[in-house]
């Protein structure tokens, strides 16, 4: 069912559908994340599901932000959060397949490029979902690891910035196909789920053709143990 909801302490709002998901805290920590600055004119999120990336990104930015999202019936909840909140003026959101960027835009003409794609390979049945909209979201069924690195590296220009969430697990191999690609990762941060867990998830930020030189970033716990927020995280959701 179509639900209508503030996004998260903002005055926004955001559309979802309970049937299929709603946006999680990984957007939360990744549209934080990401590395802005004055030179930050044109963004675009790859896999942008119903549109949180951009529209938190309007609270930290005035530069220009697509979003892309191949389903159709979660590109239309992104539309209609866009409408409500006024701003189509700075995002538009396109409904295709990421890997059809090339006929759409120019190379090299993004000075930012964000993403949290699916997670999960297609032969890691462990967290499939048979709801066929959870898994388009969930699983690389139609958008691999390579195709969003070929994608923003032929979408940022020379030094333009590409910042992703990821699962950990995979994180030799983002490293190594961000490297093939010409990204070089310049920023990660680990986020562990508590204090003494193993950490589930990654942030990462590189430079299109970037120089050698790697930052680790002090790691991010998300939950206290009495399951609570640790104040980091609050201090984020505040956006």
């Amino acid at each position: 069912m179509k639900v209508k909801n503030r996004l998260l302490d903002t005055d926004a709002i955001i559309y979802q559908n309970d049937d299929w998901f709603k946006f999680s805290l990984d957007s939360v920590l990744l549209a934080n994340f990401v590395t802005l600055n004055l030179r930050s004119k044109k963004i675009i999120d790859l896999a942008t599901g119903n549109a949180p990336i951009p529209i938190l990104l309007t609270f930290r930015t005035n530069a220009f932000i697509y979003g892309v999202e191949y389903q159709s019936c979660v590109y239309q909840l992104g539309v209609d959060s866009v409408l409500e909140n006024k701003i189509e003026d700075r995002v538009i959101l396109i409904n295709d397949d990421v890997r059809n960027l090339k006929q759409r835009f120019a190379g090299d003409s993004f000075d930012v490029v964000t993403c949290n794609p699916p997670y999960f390979k297609v032969n890691n049945v462990d967290y499939f979902n048979h709801n066929y909209v959870k898994s388009l979201a969930r699983h690389e069924i139609t958008l691999t690891l390579d195709d969003v690195l070929i994608q923003a590296s032929y979408l940022l220009k020379n030094g333009g910035i590409f910042a992703m969430i990821h699962r950990t697990d995979r994180f030799v191999e983002i490293l190594e196909k961000m490297r093939k690609y010409h990204i070089e990762p310049k920023r990660i941060q680990f986020i562990y789920p508590k204090k003494g867990r193993n950490s589930d998830l990654v942030l990462i930020e590189g430079i299109k053709n970037g120089k050698v030189g790697l930052k680790l970033l002090s790691p991010l716990v998300v939950h206290k143990e009495d399951n609570n927020y640790t104040d980091e995280i609050l201090e984020m959701l505040k956006f």
